[in-house]
């Protein structure tokens, strides 16, 4: 059933007609007692709407007011433009002079455009929002520039006006308030509007006018006309009206509690007295007066006979127990009640069904498909309306339009920090480590050509064409250490690399052989999922992400079959891998078999034995833990109990591999950060490997790209995307301050916490625990970091999950896998010195249960920082709220990820390497390997890549192939396009860039469509065979595949080169020269016609 289908049940209430008759009479006030949930919203909505006439609800608080905006948008269905979210302009504290939020910003001059210009709207707000004066109508009407599709009007009227308004012109609009010109298009992000506008001028004549999207800067959505609002809107401090000033007389007030509201808005009054743009509450209580209002909260502020009774209750709680549910679904339709599960996800419904079955019971519900924030009963129309993120106990978040806003910035932010920088260090894969020149204009034969210059050792120089670009890397490496810079034309480098690939093929090698062994050998197959099954993944508290949910379908697929599994699950901390491991411990379980969990530390040993004996708590299975922590007596009676098989599922450190531990019928291996194990634990696991099913976590990412080059030597399922509807960490940046400490500290103290502060020297540790003592005399503080002795460090550790201590005051230790769920307040000190990952773990330390978590940054004022670490830290505050973030395996988590793959020692390569450099060696081992050692092992999928004999095609021309300066001018962009247009590797992704273009900077110019062309013409001449293209005085010169025993000499597309070279003996000419042959073409004049000769040779 779909919501508007559902709405039309609801709309049969007869107290509905009660409230429409009282919207039409002249009665001032009505109260509505005894909505519950979310009813509110689905009851009183369907009555004002018919209204036709404005009307604000206003409840306690933003969160309320977020969630009630969000039941108004579920329900509206087209509607939804109409409403609008009012948000206070500040941050967090409502405070003149402090720093306001652009994206609340933009919301509430929305809202504020809409109503100066409809007659019928909505406006969610609360006390802090309208306590805040606004701009007068007659202000922002002269604030706003309105155009038109098709109107007259000259481009630089439009952006002197923009300026005038005070609009800032930049390369890239990412923000409101900014504006850019490229030839005939005009960018511009109004305050009115979540997307930024693109206008695009035909002469002086708007030819079209389209929203973008910030992130991609792609067009979303043609416009006929838009309303542009300037800055000052926001900055505007003289001439501010109340909020009621600016609405019409006839708007109708909804209100949870008017007392309540009094008071903040009274309280804001007083602490701004000098300022004048806040109201007080006699002028707030007045207006009141004026309008007609309903009160619908439990207290009543105003007297009135007109009062209507709704006889309601809460949607019960059921605390995952489904017994529970299934007794109240089943007494709930006995009682003569229609019960509507609404979810956002049919999944979810379809998962409430299945346990239903799986249970034998008899219950039929209606799935409704879109939710609202909290269920309720009805029980004059005897429906209950359940939601299923409250049946399964989830956390339930709302999403408003401004989370675009704030994306946007980010993404702009991580761009730039991933941008060349004349200075940077770059890597060249035949050269080395150099330093970034810049791009640089030259002429080669009369023909402007755009190159790169890298400068090396003893200011030696290179120039690299824009071609070759995929040989050049940003140097990323360890934060912090500079690397050494190659002198060119030495063996230096190229014996580095060798030696890499040596070191890369022992431990592939290793790894392939294991695979091979794998494959003949026969495991146990376990039988598919029974109900219980079913049950323990339906009682997850979260909702599974898509990476989950395929990463436990390939487990259970590779459990199923008679091949032992080796299967490794690398994901972010928090990503739910131990979730996924639970799962399929518990599989092995319902099939009698045992389980032995290996982990690093026995802190992580104590941790896993609580989470998994509280996930499988109502489950038939046996969960202990063996680790140096525990008692003698409790050692042996573990060692007897696995004997006997009545352990299911046994935690420990290295110890569950000695020798006085035996298993009765050990069926799964799961072993934990494998890569912190020591030389002997790993050769032992390897032995039990080969014919026992294995699942290896790993908390290091391990990038996209790297996933390939390990296709063959391990089953890999990666998580990147996080879950969805966790509490987002909500960051601040302060600066040390006694007092912020002192508050964040209490509070969290307070609600029974604890706290992370986190300070990256071990020298200073010790006073600044003097010092928070000084500040809370009552807080008890443990002290960690990584030069304690690693067993104290444990009992520390331990002492603090164990709630011993209030404070952990700690190095960055606890960013590796440490989870305590009852920490929900960290203080990063001097957070400028961290990396963008490491600031990113060390929040995801926080924020993993339902409650809120804070996250404190601490650092010297952001204009004193240098550019790179100010842009980390304004991502990273921005990231918070954005849930799904971008995937911050970005480079730092790159290096980690992949020199955590193959084991701890590649790291140093890295470092030497840089990141991609070392991706490319590992790449070509692994592909040697599978050709030369192994390639029986591979036949299979060798059929699939045969035919190839050349993996990249050099090219080289002296032809005018780049993109103008008039027509991209932004260097470091047009750097990156050249950059990302060499990476194609597809037709699609090509068409989709030369779409992007055409959309952002206008048609295309002909020097540019060739620049394109050249990449489908080398992935041609890869197909064909061709090393290296060379294009001068339009001639055209390919080389071949220089082994001359290739098998490529006897092969048809080589044939085909020798007939066209016979049919065309006046054009074409073979020749041998310097161990090289290549086939000399004349009278070539472009790339297209080069591109159409190798496709009619190819035929």
């Amino acid at each position: 059933m779909d919501i508007t289908e559902f709405f039309n049940v609801i709309k049969l209430h007869p107290q509905i007609s009660d409230i429409q008759k009282w919207g039409q009479s002249s009665s001032k006030n009505l109260q509505i007692n005894g909505f519950c949930g979310s009813s509110c919203a689905l009851f009183l909505q369907p009555c004002l709407k018919n209204r036709e006439l404005p009307c604000i609800y206003i409840l306690q608080d933003a969160e309320e007011a977020g969630y009630f905006y969000n039941d108004l948008i579920q329900i509206s269905g087209d509607d939804d433009d109409a409403i609008f979210y009012f948000p206070s302009s500040y941050k967090k504290k409502i405070k003149e002079g402090l720093q306001k939020d652009p994206a609340n910003q933009v919301l509430r001059t929305e809202a504020l455009n809409a109503i100066n210009q409809r007659k019928k709207w909505t406006l969610v707000t609360y006390p802090e929002a309208i306590a805040e004066k606004v701009i007068s109508q007659h202000q922002l009407s002269k604030e706003t520039l309105h155009l038109s599709l098709h109107e007259k009007t000259d481009i630089d009227f439009v952006i002197d006006v923009l300026t005038e308004y005070g609009f800032e012109r930049v390369d890239f609009v990412y923000e409101p308030g900014q504006f850019s010109v490229r030839g005939s298009l005009v960018d511009v992000f109004s305050y009115s509007n979540n997307y930024p506008y693109r206008i695009d001028f035909f002469g002086d004549e708007i030819d079209s006018i389209r929203t973008f999207d910030i992130e991609n800067q792609l067009s979303v959505d043609s416009q006929d006309e838009i309303s542009v609002v300037s800055n000052l809107v926001n900055t505007e401090t003289d001439n501010l009206i109340p909020l009621f000033d600016f609405i019409p007389s006839e708007t109708l007030f909804c209100m949870d509690n008017v007392g309540y509201t009094l008071e903040v808005v009274d309280k804001i009054f007083v602490e701004n007295v000098e300022g004048e743009a806040f109201i007080d509450s006699a002028t707030c209580l007045d207006m009141f007066h004026r309008y007609k209002l309903i009160e619908f909260g439990t207290t009543n502020y105003f007297k009135t006979q007109n009062a209507l009774n709704f006889n309601q209750s809460i949607q019960p709680i059921f605390h995952k127990n489904f017994e529970l549910t299934a007794e109240n679904f089943i007494s709930t339709i006995q009682n003569g009640y229609r019960i509507f599960v609404l979810s956002d996800n049919p999944k979810q419904t379809e998962r409430l069904k299945e346990i239903f079955a799986d249970r034998n019971y008899q219950i039929t519900f209606t799935p409704v498909n879109n939710t609202i924030h909290e269920g309720f009963v009805d029980h004059d129309l005897k429906i209950a309306v359940y939601t299923d993120h409250q049946i399964f106990d989830r956390y339930h978040k709302y999403s408003l339009k401004s989370n675009k806003t704030k994306a946007g910035k980010v993404v702009l932010s991580l761009k730039e920090l991933m941008q060349f920088q004349v200075g940077d260090y770059v890597v060249h894969s035949e050269h080395g480590v150099g330093k970034f020149g810049g791009l640089i204009r030259t002429e080669i034969n009369g023909k402007v050509q755009e190159v790169i210059k890298l400068l090396y050792k003893d200011d030696d120089i290179i120039f690299v064409n824009i071609h070759s670009l995929h040989r050049i890397s940003k140097f990323k490496s360890k934060e912090g250490e500079p690397p050494k810079v190659n002198k060119l034309g030495t063996a230096a480098w190229n014996n580095l690399k060798e030696k890499t690939k040596k070191k890369v093929k022992d431990i592939a090698r290793d790894l392939i052989a294991l695979y091979a062994k794998r494959k003949n050998e026969k495991g146990f197959a376990f039988s598919p999922d029974s109900y219980l099954q079913k049950e323990l993944e339906a009682s997850f508290l979260y909702e599974d992400t898509p990476d989950q949910y395929k990463s436990t379908l390939a487990i259970k697929k590779d459990m199923e079959s008679d091949k032992p599994m080796d299967r490794l699950i690398c994901g972010d901390v928090g990503f739910g891998k131990t979730e996924v491991a639970i799962r399929a411990a518990f599989k092995a379980v319902a099939d009698n078999k045992q389980v032995a969990v290996l982990v690093p530390t026995t802190v992580l040993a104590f941790q896993h034995h609580k989470t998994f004996s509280k996930r499988l708590r109502k489950f038939p299975c046996t969960v202990e833990y063996l680790s140096r922590a525990r008692k003698p007596s409790d050692v042996k009676d573990i060692i007897e109990r696995t004997k006997n098989g009545k352990i299911d599922i046994l935690i420990g450190t290295h110890k569950i591999l000695g020798k006085e531990i035996v298993f009765k019928n050990l069926g799964l291996l799961i072993i934990d950060e494998e890569q912190k194990f020591g030389v002997s634990t790993k050769e032992k696991l390897r032995q039990m490997r080969a014919n026992l099913d294995t699942l290896t976590l790993t908390a290091t990412p391990i990038p996209r790209t790297l996933q390939f080059s390990l296709m063959g030597a391990r089953d890999l399922s990666v998580m990147t995307t996080p879950p969805p509807n966790r509490y987002p960490v909500q960051t601040e940046l302060v600066h040390f301050d006694d007092d912020v400490i002192k508050e964040a500290i209490e509070f969290e103290i307070s609600r029974n916490g604890q706290v992370f502060f986190v300070n990256n020297r071990i020298s200073n540790l010790l006073d600044l625990e003097m010092h928070i003592k000084r500040l809370l005399p009552k807080a008890r503080i443990a002290v960690g970091h990584g030069q304690m002795e690693s067993e104290k460090l444990e009992d520390v550790i331990l002492d603090f999950i164990n709630y011993e201590y209030d404070i952990l005051l700690c190095t960055s230790i606890i960013e590796s896998g440490v989870d305590i769920p009852n920490v929900n307040t960290i203080i990063i000190n001097n957070a400028q010195n961290f990396g963008l990952s490491d600031l990113h773990q060390l929040r995801g330390r926080v924020g993993r249960t339902n409650r809120k978590a804070f996250c404190y940054l601490i650092s010297p004022p952001i204009s004193s920082l240098p550019s790179d670490a100010r842009r980390r830290l304004q991502a990273i505050e921005n990231l918070s709220d954005l849930g799904s973030g971008i995937h911050i395996a970005m480079q730092d988590l790159d290096i980690r990820g992949a020199g955590n793959i193959l084991g701890g020692e590649q790291s140093g390569f890295i470092t030497d390497l840089g990141y991609e450099t070392y991706h490319r060696i590992l790449d070509e081992a692994v592909w040697e390997l599978k050709h030369e050692e192994f390639e029986g092992v591979f036949e299979s999928e060798e059929e699939q890549t045969s035919g190839k004999f050349v993996n990249d095609c050099q090219f080289e021309s002296d032809m005018e192939l780049l993109f103008p300066n008039e027509y991209i001018q932004n260097i470091s962009e047009r750097m990156d396009l050249y950059k990302r247009l060499d990476s194609i590797s597809d037709e699609e992704n090509l068409v989709a860039f030369e779409h992007e273009l055409t959309d952002r900077f206008g048609e295309l110019p002909i020097v540019s469509k060739e620049l394109i062309q050249v990449v489908r013409l080398r992935w041609l001449c890869s197909d064909m065979g061709i090393e290296k293209l060379v294009m001068k005085n339009g001639k055209m010169t390919a080389y071949f595949v220089s082994d001359f025993n290739s098998k490529y000499y006897q092969s048809q597309v080589f044939g085909n080169i020798l007939l066209y070279a016979q049919s065309h003996p006046r054009r074409t000419q073979f020749r041998e020269q310097n161990g090289k042959r290549s086939l000399l073409v004349s009278s070539i004049d472009s790339i297209t016609m080069a591109y159409n000769i190798f496709m009619e040779i190819k035929g």
